[in-house]
C-alpha cells in the first residue's frame, strides 16, 4: 500500500494506460480523481472501479483553461488536496508533414503539451502550499527520436520533455518532484490503428521482442508516485523493451 492516503489525479483516465494506472493507483491505496473528455465513458469507468477504492469522475477538458480549472477546484473541494498528477491525456492525428492539416498539428498540440501546461499550472498551486506533490507526464520515445508520419505527436511529446526537465527545476525546492515516463510501442486501443507495416517496424526494434502492455506502464508510474523514488526528479524513463538505448 505505497499510496495509502494519497489522491491522485489522472487526466485521459477512462481508458487504456490511464485506466490501468488508476487500476494499480487504487491498489496501492491511493483515492483516485478520474479525469477524462468523454463523459459517459469516465462515470463508466468510475463505477466499475468504485468496488476496488474511492473513486470520482470528472468530465474535463484539458485543452480548454476553463475546463480545467473547474474540474480542478472540484477535485480540490472533494478530496481537500492533491498529491499526485499524472498527465496523461493524449491524442494522436497522424499523417506526413507534407499532408498534414494544420488543424491537425493544433489539435494534438493542445491536448499532448498546452493541457499537460494547463494542467500542471492549476494543480501546482496546490502542490506548493502543501509542499509536497508527484508529478508525472506521460512522453513517448517519438518524442526523442521522432517518427515518420507523426510530426505533431512527436513534437508535443518532445515538448512534454523539455517541460518536464523545466518543472522539475522550478519545482524541487518545494519538495516537488516532476518525472516523465516514454513508453514505446505499447498494446492499446489508440496503437491498434496503426497500420501492420508500422507495427511490424516497431517491433523489429524491440529488443525484448514484445510490445509493451497498460500494466508495465502502470508499474512505472506507482514507482513515481510513491516515497520510493523521492529522489528522483526531472528524469524519463523510457519503457520501451529497449528500443531507445
Amino acid at each position: 500500500m505505497r499510496l495509502e492516503g494519497k489522491i491522485a489525479l489522472i487526466t485521459g483516465g477512462a481508458q487504456g494506460i490511464g485506466r490501468t494506472m488508476a487500476e494499480r493507483f487504487l491498489a496501492e491505496g491511493a483515492s483516485m480523481a478520474l479525469c477524462d473528455y468523454n463523459r459517459e465513458t469516465v462515470y463508466v469507468t468510475a463505477e466499475e472501479l468504485s468496488a476496488r477504492g474511492t473513486v470520482r469522475a470528472y468530465c474535463m477538458n484539458v485543452a480548454d483553461e476553463a475546463s480545467v480549472q473547474e474540474n480542478v477546484d472540484c477535485v480540490f473541494r472533494d478530496f481537500g488536496k492533491i498529491d499526485i498528477l499524472v498527465n496523461n491525456a493524449g491524442i494522436r492525428r497522424d499523417n506526413l508533414m507534407i499532408r498534414m492539416k494544420q488543424e491537425d498539428w493544433d489539435a494534438v498540440i493542445a491536448v499532448n503539451l498546452t493541457g499537460t501546461f494547463l494542467v500542471t499550472r492549476t494543480v501546482i498551486k496546490h502542490m506548493l502550499k502543501a509542499r509536497s506533490g508527484r508529478i508525472i507526464n506521460i512522453a513517448s520515445i517519438v518524442g526523442m527520436v521522432g517518427n515518420a508520419g507523426q510530426v505533431n505527436y512527436s513534437a508535443s511529446k518532445a515538448g512534454v520533455i523539455g517541460m518536464t526537465k523545466t518543472m522539475a527545476k522550478e519545482f524541487a525546492s518545494r519538495n516537488i518532484t516532476v518525472n516523465a515516463i516514454a513508453p514505446g510501442f505499447i498494446q492499446t486501443d489508440m496503437t491498434k490503428t496503426l497500420s501492420e507495416e508500422t507495427k511490424a517496424v516497431f517491433l523489429s526494434s524491440i529488443p525484448l521482442g514484445r510490445p509493451g502492455t497498460p500494466m508495465d506502464v502502470a508499474n512505472v508510474a506507482v514507482f513515481l508516485a510513491s516515497d520510493d523514488s523521492s529522489y528522483l526528479t526531472g528524469q524519463v524513463l523510457c519503457v520501451d523493451g529497449g528500443m531507445v538505448m
